[in-house]
């Protein structure tokens, strides 16, 4: 066997390690990844229809929030989760109204009313209108599985999923915690949020009821319970998909 002979089968199985290597990493990483996640989010996720996420092309909605004697808002969203385009129609803080839309990537070039007001109302409505998925995708949060608890309010139990987010960033806000509680049938029943932050309201407790299904997504519309001790309801209309490669609105039913 001649020298370069013995170079390019040296060549190859360096190449061929190498390529072992990085197949190994990638097995590893992605096992690890999982093994941070409790089994019962993945049901949670699967159950709202985060296997056929990939085929939304937009979603429509209105969230709509009431704490009496505090503020009574709606905010009419459109938001194509591909391109991240988002198309607001609502009230500005001096309750003029407001019709825009824009990229969250180009963010940064936006008016400060787009970046201060409109951009934080969009993810906290989107964390009311998806949060099982939020809790899934946000790398940074720690999920825990509780067991079987006393549900905060009225009779019976069901598992609570806690959704924790680091001091330093991640989240609606840094610091959050987000109480789940998940029924048998993996949809969630109740939902405890502990603000991280100095902003009010601190503490909200609210049902999770009047599921829907937009297309393949799972949505629940109706929110009551408590924020601060003060009565809330959120509630979620007018809710639609587009899926690819289709002109046509499918309405929640």
């Amino acid at each position: 066997m001649t020298n370069a002979s013995r170079l390019a089968i040296t060549r190859l199985t360096i190449i061929r390690l190498l390529a072992f290597g990085v197949l190994v990493f990638v097995l590893v990483l992605a096992a690890t990844s999982s093994a941070q996640q409790p089994p019962i989010l993945q049901q949670i996720v699967k159950t709202y229809g985060l296997d056929s996420y990939g085929t939304i092309d937009a979603i429509r909605y209105t969230w709509n929030g009431e704490i009496p004697g505090v503020f009574k808002l709606a905010h009419a969203w459109e938001w194509e989760p591909k391109t991240n385009k988002v198309s607001y129609e609502g009230k500005d803080k001096d309750g003029k109204a407001v019709k825009v839309s824009y990229k969250r990537s180009e963010l940064n070039s936006q008016p400060d009313a787009v970046k201060n007001e409109i951009e934080p109302a969009f993810v906290n409505d989107n964390y009311w209108l998806l949060f099982p998925f939020h809790a899934y995708w946000d790398t940074s949060a720690t999920v825990t599985d509780q067991g079987m608890k006393k549900l905060p309010e009225g009779k019976g139990s069901a598992e609570l999923v806690e959704v924790k987010y680091p001091a330093e960033a991640g989240g609606y806000t840094p610091g959050d915690t987000w109480e789940l509680y998940v029924g048998k049938d993996n949809r969630v029943e109740y939902l405890v949020f502990h603000h991280g932050g100095t902003k009010k309201p601190s503490l909200v407790n609210a049902t999770w009821a009047g599921y829907k299904k937009a297309g393949p997504l799972l949505i629940s519309t109706e929110h009551r319970g408590t924020a601060d001790g003060k009565p809330l309801h959120i509630f979620l209309s007018d809710v639609s998909v587009k899926l690819a490669g289709s002109d046509t609105w499918m309405n929640a039913k």
